[in-house]
């Protein structure tokens, strides 16, 4: 062999092997396995997957009406009231429950329910939230948490319109309640109790990110603990127990309590609230904790810990007092538990997990399975099949003001919607 040739040789050798590596680990895109071959040939479902593509920056706009309507825990009746009137206007049959749960109806053949939902409301409790766009990104807070899921229960709705098919199973479209904070997932409790014996699956739609599905439910408590006290003048009353100072104690002690990696644990203190004037001694003082764990026993641990926390700090304020205060009042605790999220897991061999895999291969995602406290607690912690995932595009920033939504990649997103709603759902020939 000519010497002169043999680097040129060498790199085609390089490029043939890099090649057919980079095509072993590629994703096996445009490849339907089996369950899906059928369902992504249907004429109607094509149209439908082309629908969503072209909508994509109407999809946007509307995204960003819905952010723009104000919808803090609790308060979110204004937002429900315009998802109704865009659900109703999608050809759906809707109503509005007794918690403020928004659910568009499109019936299948049987009653058999499949439900796509998402949850109105936001962190920020007063928030004047303002779009401001960036090139593509857009800035507000909730613009992703939950816009991104809210406009795609409408743009799902309006693509199984235009495409004019029948599914097997009823699809349920809900635009849920108090999701965040201290809503403790009520909009889900009161959808899994009216639905529950037609509740076949569930999929929450939560935020953007496609390259992980939300199979495991992590398990919460939010716990508020207040301390009262006699309260008084920091000079004349100096020596008198300090609720405020007893809840610094009670923090120090409590974040020095061990967490456990595996399975993975947090803690945080959230809010602290107390005092009137900074030359007043409060007559009050509370903060809010919220606990996490992959493990309920160890949840448990960290509930315990908290309580024995209080007890001793409030016991070394007490100690540390040179009076009991006005009155000869000593301090009082209430230890409130806010809200429970149960845990739960989606079985590994479950129809709905299999349908994420295909709509993935055939549409060339990738995806791993992750743990979090989403809306798809409460059906798993019930044994219904649920997952949440995200609608498609780039964000950053969840539950700060600084949040942005990108609506780059927003189309796959939405047929991976489409596709695993269909999967579960099935389709009826023509």
């Amino acid at each position: 062999m000519n010497a002169a040739r043999l680097p040129l040789f060498c790199c085609a050798i390089l490029c043939t092997t890099v090649f057919a590596m980079h095509m072993l680990s590629a994703p096996k895109a445009q490849r339907p396995t089996t369950q899906f071959a059928k369902l992504t040939a249907d004429p109607r479902v094509l149209l439908a997957l082309k629908k969503l593509d072209a909508s994509v920056g109407a999809i946007t706009e509307e995204q960003i009406r819905i952010t723009e309507i104000p919808a803090p825990t609790f308060k979110e009746a204004a937002r429900g009231a315009y998802l109704a009137k865009l659900l109703s206007d999608a050809g759906l049959k809707v109503a509005t429950d007794d918690v403020g749960n928004v659910i568009g109806e499109r019936p299948g053949r049987s009653g058999d329910v499949v439900m796509l939902v998402a949850h109105l409301d936001t962190v920020f409790p007063d928030t004047t939230v303002h779009v401001r766009r960036d090139g593509q990104r857009l800035y507000a807070p909730g613009i992703t948490d939950n816009g991104t899921g809210l406009v795609t229960l409408v743009a799902v709705a309006r693509a199984l319109r235009d495409a004019k098919f029948e599914t097997s199973q009823t699809i349920l479209f809900a635009a849920d309640v108090g999701e965040e904070g201290e809503g403790n997932l009520r909009g889900m409790r009161k959808l899994a109790e009216t639905y529950r014996a037609r509740l076949r699956y569930v999929i929450a739609l939560d935020g953007a990110s496609t390259d992980y599905v939300i199979t495991t439910a992590l398990a919460s408590r939010r716990v508020e603990v207040t301390i009262t006290g006699p309260g008084g003048h920091s000079w004349s009353d100096f020596g008198s127990p300090n609720p405020i100072h007893a809840a610094a104690r009670i923090i120090a002690q409590f974040v020095n309590s061990p967490v456990p990696e595996n399975p993975r644990s947090s803690f945080n203190v959230g809010e602290i609230e107390g005092g009137t004037s900074v030359n007043s001694i409060p007559a009050s003082a509370s903060f809010k904790v919220d606990l996490r764990s992959e493990s309920e026993p160890e949840l448990a641990k960290l509930e315990t810990a908290l309580r024995k926390s209080v007890q001793s700090g409030v016991a070394e304020e007490m100690s540390a007092a040179r009076t009991r205060g006005l009155g000869g009042m000593p301090l009082e605790v209430d230890f409130k538990v806010l809200g429970v999220r149960p845990g739960g897991q989606l079985p590994a061999d479950s129809p709905l997990r299999a349908a994420v895999q295909a709509a993935d291969d055939y549409l060339g995602n990738q995806s791993r399975s992750e743990v979090s406290s989403t809306d798809a607690n409460i059906p798993l912690s019930l044994g219904i099949p649920a997952i949440s995932i995200g609608a498609g595009g780039l964000s950053a920033g969840s539950h700060s003001t600084g949040e942005w939504y990108d609506p780059l990649g927003r189309g796959m997103g939405l047929k991976r919607v489409l596709l695993v709603t269909l999967g579960i759902a099935g389709l009826q020939p023509e």
